[in-house]
């Protein structure tokens, strides 16, 4: 078994929304992330997926906790270290149509990681390189010198991969790549992902809301709730057993493309009803506990930790605390 690529312990990243508010976004979260695997990070919006991914590669500045990326702290590197570490790292953004300047040819916005870490010796290396990569990711060399307003949706998000493969990462945080696209164009980017993940030896923190995408691409999962792990797993253990509450009525919602089978599935779907809980100012106990069927005294006072509830299955729930 490969070695952590990525340390994430008790991480929290909270936002000061106004006199006496916190906005707690990401509230003591941990988890690890092996080299070459995808970790899928799945749910609802709002729960804090995006802001865990951006301050684990030290876009956002932790608020507590620590990250840890091939053994050294993300938030503390400085000098040449923080050079490579933002060579090593890359990040994929959701939205096409904003993450790429519209002022700058595709040759531009792929090399400026090229010219910036300085990968290439001379101007034809340089082109070389461009072409490449543009190649790799299914575009050809006559798109080079196009601006991104003439390309469709689809086609930039292969201009913002070949721009984050352009420096030669190791580890890419997808920051849900495919939300923004036409559904049929969305399996053929999930697809290339894997595709360049097996060429390149890549590591992914596939951070999503559809199930169905992260189950084709994942190998393990995190469920989030509210800035909270509540559980993680490998993919195939996630769909076949959840164990959560929250992630059971996540997998009951999963759409089949079978009228006949949806509309019997329609009769055991699990509704979540109850108030959501505010991230600002959250009371104490478990953020889940207003809308959980099963919810118990202890829910309303205390917070679940993250346990090893069966071997690799991680659940915050005190449904399985043996000290309830």
């Amino acid at each position: 078994m490969s070695e952590a690529i990525l340390e994430v312990k008790d991480l929290c990243k909270h936002f000061h929304v106004g006199k006496n508010k916190i906005l707690k976004a990401v509230d003591h979260v941990s988890f690890s992330i092996r080299e070459g695997e995808t970790l899928g990070m799945v749910g609802e919006s709002g729960c804090g997926k995006t802001t865990c991914g951006r301050t684990c590669i030290g876009l956002y500045d932790k608020t507590s906790g620590q990250v840890l990326y091939k053994g050294k702290d993300v938030h503390q590197l400085k000098g040449a270290e923080k050079i490579a570490f933002k060579k090593d790292v890359q990040m994929i953004f959701q939205d096409p149509y904003a993450s790429l300047d519209p002022r700058m040819t595709v040759a531009d916005i792929v090399a400026e990681g090229i010219d910036i870490h300085h990968l290439a010796k001379s101007r034809k290396e340089r082109e070389e390189k461009i072409y490449h990569y543009l190649n790799l990711v299914g575009l050809n060399k006559e798109h080079a010198n196009r601006f991104v307003h003439e390309f469709s949706g689809g086609q930039r998000q292969r201009i913002g991969i070949a721009r984050a493969l352009a420096v030669e990462p190791k580890f890419i945080v997808l920051d849900e790549p495919i939300s923004a696209l036409d559904v049929s164009i969305q399996a053929q980017i999930v697809n290339l992902l894997i595709k360049l993940q097996k060429e390149m030896g890549l590591t992914y923190l596939f951070v999503a809301h559809d199930l169905s995408m992260v189950k084709h691409i994942s190998d393990r999962v995190a469920v989030m709730y509210l800035g909270n792990m509540v559980e993680l797993t490998s993919s195939e253990d996630l769909y076949s057993n959840p164990l959560h509450p929250y992630t059971k009525a996540l997998m009951s919602a999963i759409p089949i493309p079978d009228p006949k089978v949806e509309a019997e599935r329609e009769k055991t779907c699990i509704h979540l009803e109850g108030e959501v809980t505010s991230p600002i100012n959250p009371p104490e106990g478990c953020n889940f506990c207003k809308r959980c069927q099963n919810a118990m005294e202890i829910c309303k006072s205390k917070k679940p930790e993250l346990r090893e509830i069966e071997p690799g299955h991680f659940v915050a729930c005190h449904c399985f605390n043996e000290e309830k």
